[in-house]
């Protein structure tokens, strides 16, 4: 899929995400104000409900969530379970999908593309959000969110009001 014409203007501050070299790059404008390492879906690019891959094209950060939580606090259904992260839980439950710290909701932007439909981003709870540290970054692994290292997911939610364009393209 190539990127889309884009519908939003490129403009104040957005987020830029590569699939190809796993980096998120925080701008204003043109220009790079920080530039993260994430984890996208494992499964790769798609937009397909149930694929497990990551959605590509515009979206916008539609809801903030956590901004008032301890790092590396647990959520389940974007609801902190009263958890703090560590190695000796995950052990415990390996299985899990440890979504942790903060959680940026994506939702969709392009009708057809990544809203509405078998397609809606938003109806698949796809996430910016925090992520074990000892996770390896930089290589997909994610179950079709974009995972971030905690430190750099509380520094970037500071940054990003709700409504944030998010353009993610491989």
């Amino acid at each position: 899929m190539t990127t889309p014409v884009a519908p939003v203007e490129r403009r104040g501050i957005w987020l830029e995400i590569s699939l190809a070299e796993q980096t998120m790059t925080l701008k204003d404008g043109e220009a790079a104000l920080a530039r993260y390492e994430i984890s996208s879906g494992a499964a790769g690019a798609g937009e397909r409900n149930g694929s497990g891959q990551t959605p590509r094209g515009w979206h916008q950060v539609r809801a903030k969530i956590g901004a008032d939580v301890a790092p590396g606090t647990v959520f389940r259904g974007r609801r902190p379970t009263g958890e703090i992260y560590a190695p000796a839980l995950r052990q415990a439950q390996p299985e899990r999908d440890w979504i942790l710290t903060r959680i940026l909701w994506l939702s969709g932007l392009e009708p057809g593309v990544n809203r509405l439909g078998k397609v809606d981003t938003m109806r698949r709870y796809i996430y910016i959000h925090g992520g074990p540290d000892e996770v390896e970054y930089g290589r997909p692994g994610s179950k079709g969110c974009i995972r971030m290292r905690n430190a750099d997911l509380i520094q970037l939610f500071e940054r990003v009001p709700a409504h944030t364009p998010v353009l993610i393209h491989e």
